[in-house]
């Protein structure tokens, strides 16, 4: 039996309002005069994710044919193909994300390029387990991008964007642990001040806390992420009319990233990953690392530093290397990157 055509749903007025109805970014095979309109204009497509720092860790990793290295966050893929491509269809890469939803999309962009499992292995599971990745062999190469992919932020089901409605969930694998409003729900207020503080350095952490806990106390839900921006609103309506939607915005982004630093275990996961880092190296094997915000970038320079006293690197990153000018023009989500590497002794 023939299949009914159906019709593809058409948004109202000239530009699309909802994720769904940008069916030409979320297809930027079909649509690439478009998207790269787009990425001209300084944004980031829909459901796409512009890798930052590409040029700097190609030129640190110094990869060769034969080699073979890790990913330790796939993502889009952005990162791994520019690897792939620089094995010249010799060596083997290895690859994890703990996102099951994106490693799929990626999976199946990397194979439609001709990059299959002769050449990628591809895991869902945290980095973390680094050790469990390839336990045979030693990588001589190793990139982790600490960032969270803006396919994530751009889906408002995801829950990690408070420009548009969504439950609040910021679960890098969404089938796994409990949600941000769950773990909102479980705090009190010095736990909640204290999360703030230590995962963002929001300076209004306290106004913060006291309007969510006054929200709870009075029987109401913070379960959505339009309820969570509200409430970082209402903490902030004693500052100047000029001053608030800027702050808001500024306190919003760290509220929701100190939110998913703690239901992802994200410090926690770094540690491991650092501490088990030396052990997966070949003598003479490269790591580079990207952070995005100050706390992963203490944690990884102190790791560094302290690995190297050991013996353990023969060198690391005196200085972060940082995306260029033309970068933060053309990627606005690239101006927080630090990059940091080290070289096994």
């Amino acid at each position: 039996m023939e299949q009914e055509y159906k019709r593809r749903v058409r948004y109202k007025g000239t530009h699309p309002h909802t994720f769904n109805e940008k069916y030409k970014e979320l297809n930027p095979e079909q649509y690439q005069a478009e998207i790269e309109k787009i990425i001209k204009n300084g944004k980031t497509p829909a459901g796409m994710h512009i890798s930052i720092c590409v040029k700097e860790i190609i030129e640190f990793l110094q990869i060769k044919p034969n080699m073979i290295g890790l990913d330790a966050t796939l993502g889009y893929g952005g990162h791994t193909q520019k690897m792939l491509e620089c094995l010249e269809g010799k060596g083997h890469i290895y690859a994890t994300d703990v996102d099951p939803i994106e490693s799929e999309k990626t999976k199946a962009r990397l194979e439609s390029l001709g990059y299959n499992s002769d050449i990628i292995t591809i895991k869902n599971m945290n980095f973390a387990n680094i050790d469990e990745v390839n336990p045979d062999e030693k990588f001589d190469f190793v990139l982790a991008d600490l960032g969270v992919s803006s396919m994530q932020i751009d889906n408002p089901n995801r829950g990690f964007t408070f420009k548009k409605d969504g439950p609040l969930d910021l679960r890098l694998d969404p089938t796994k642990g409990i949600t941000a409003a769950e773990r909102l729900a479980q705090l009190n207020y010095m736990e909640l001040v204290a999360m703030l503080t230590d995962n963002a350095d929001e300076p209004y952490a306290e106004q913060i806390a006291k309007v969510v806990m006054r929200t709870f106390k009075k029987g109401g839900v913070i379960d959505t992420t339009r309820k969570l921006y509200s409430a970082v609103e209402e903490a902030l309506s004693f500052l100047p009319k000029k001053l608030l939607k800027e702050s808001v915005k500024k306190s919003c982004q760290r509220t929701f990233q100190a939110l998913r630093i703690d239901i992802n275990c994200e410090l926690e996961v770094l540690i491991q990953f650092l501490e088990k880092l030396p052990n997966v190296l070949k003598s003479g094997g490269r790591v580079a690392v990207l952070t995005f915000h100050s706390g992963e970038d203490r944690l990884v320079k102190r790791w560094f530093k302290q690995c190297c006293n050991d013996g353990l690197y023969s060198e690391v990153a005196r200085d972060v290397i940082r995306p260029s000018y033309e970068e933060n023009n053309q990627n606005p989500r690239a101006h927080s990157t630090k990059m940091r590497w080290a070289i096994r002794a």
